[in-house]
């Protein structure tokens, strides 16, 4: 095989919105992010911060831009556009006046570190579901 048909390894790749009071995102959360990312579980993919103050006014900083301002400077991303215009009207939309948002594609390295090393085995990764968080508050308090 040559470069172009290699297969690519990648784990799950999932988007996140974390909303914030405010126009500045909480440094707690962000060295949250950082602290996963550090860890090895995650791989930040794409990053798009929205504000909207309290007149409505929006304002968008994109993963290539200045994060600075907004806290998110210490976040290690590597940049692949893959948030689309549709998820972030949809964030845009929502947001309250006063409030922001940090949209987030992140993969789980960790799963692709298994998936590797299974497959390496012999193995594969059969199946992979993520059970909606609902789902399994609702199970759990069902057996408490």
């Amino acid at each position: 095989m040559d470069a172009m048909t290699e297969p690519v390894n990648i784990g799950p790749v999932e988007l996140v919105v974390l909303s914030f009071p405010g126009v500045r995102v909480d440094p707690a959360a962000v060295q949250a992010i950082q602290d996963v990312v550090d860890r090895g579980y995650v791989t930040l993919l794409d990053l798009v911060y929205i504000a909207k103050d309290a007149d409505g006014n929006i304002t968008q900083i994109d993963v290539d831009e200045d994060l600075d301002d907004i806290g998110l400077a210490i976040l290690s991303i590597e940049a692949k556009a893959l948030i689309s215009d549709e998820d972030l009207d949809v964030v845009r939309d929502s947001l309250e006046p006063n409030s922001s948002a940090a949209i987030i594609v992140y993969e789980e390295t960790w799963a692709r570190n298994v998936a590797t090393t299974v497959t390496a085995a012999g193995g594969e990764v059969a199946l992979h579901v993520q059970i909606p968080r609902d789902d399994v508050l609702a199970a759990i308090n069902a057996v408490l």
